[in-house]
């Protein structure tokens, strides 16, 4: 199994004309995904490479599609209205890759999605990735930008603030015979959509994902409320990595959230916190997948 989608997943993208969605939409494409529609105003009725039918509005893209996820390849300036789209269009799940939305804009998505049913990953994410059964896990759900051939079928759940960090720890779990139910990039913004603990729980009750990786990095509270929620509630092993070690206080490091002030945040209190759950904490990010191979065999 899988959480938040499965290879029968019919996903659109809401900038697919744009020359990074196009990259990332023929990737998808090339993988399995059941990519159903792009969006971009002023394009509909044009397909993309000659087969993904493109509309004005994401309303109108569910309605002839039935799509329930999108993935968002919009500009900074745009993409927050592009996430609003997706939630007034009822969308399950919306993705958003978009790098540099203004935290304002955020603060005002997250008020207008008060009582929705649509779920938010990102923005400034990776995207996720439900590996499929074909030549190197082709026939899966690609969403977003990860490199797709690093990713093996099987029982390990992955989620992670940053992306390069995300395909380090797959593709040393790939390289050590060990496949993955879902790998989900939260993304490193402030403002998101989804939290640690948030997946944490699915991938607990996700009755085929067997152990978890939990990586995070310096800034906020995050890892520490998933630390705590995973003491008191998760059986399954677990190991974890926190990046920014070397950080120095106030100064922000690589993702806009990544930013220790006022002694909140730091990579040894998220570090301590984890251990005090019984978590396995790798001491590099070479170390991931090896530490939670140990703690699965220790038990």
């Amino acid at each position: 199994m899988s959480i938040l989608v499965t290879p029968d997943t019919k996903v659109l993208i809401q900038g697919i004309t744009g020359s990074f969605g196009a990259r990332h939409a023929k990737l998808s494409l090339e993988y399995g995904t059941k990519v159903v529609a792009g969006v971009t105003p002023g394009k509909g009725g044009q397909l993309f490479e000659g087969i993904v039918p493109i509309f004005d509005t994401v309303e109108q893209a569910v309605r002839e599609t039935g799509a329930t996820v999108s993935a968002i390849f919009v500009p900074p300036p745009f993409a927050a209205d592009a996430i609003v789209e997706g939630v007034d269009a009822g969308l399950d799940l919306v993705v958003a890759i978009t790098e540099g939305i203004p935290v304002i804009d955020m603060m005002k998505v997250k008020l207008s999605m008060k009582g929705s049913k649509t779920r938010l990953i990102g923005p400034n994410c990776p995207g996720l990735v439900t590996p499929g059964t074909g030549k190197d896990s082709h026939g899966g759900c690609r969403i977003g930008i990860a490199p797709g051939y690093i990713h093996k079928k099987g029982n390990i759940g992955v989620v992670s603030r940053s992306g390069t960090l995300t395909y380090e720890a797959v593709w040393q779990l790939t390289t050590r015979g060990y496949g993955q139910s879902t790998c989900v990039g939260i993304g490193g913004d402030p403002i998101n959509g989804t939290s640690h603990t948030d997946i944490l729980k699915m991938f607990n009750e996700d009755p085929e994902t067997e152990a978890i990786i939990m990586i995070g990095e310096i800034g906020g509270t995050g890892e520490e409320e998933a630390a705590a929620w995973a003491a008191a509630n998760c059986k399954k092993p677990i190991a974890a990595f926190i990046a920014g070690a070397t950080a120095p206080e106030g100064r922000r490091m690589g993702h806009a959230g990544a930013i220790v002030s006022g002694g909140q945040g730091t990579a040894a209190g998220k570090i301590a916190a984890l251990r005090a759950a019984g978590i396995a904490v790798a001491e590099t990010p070479t170390d991931m997948a090896d530490t939670l191979i140990e703690r699965i065999k220790n038990g």
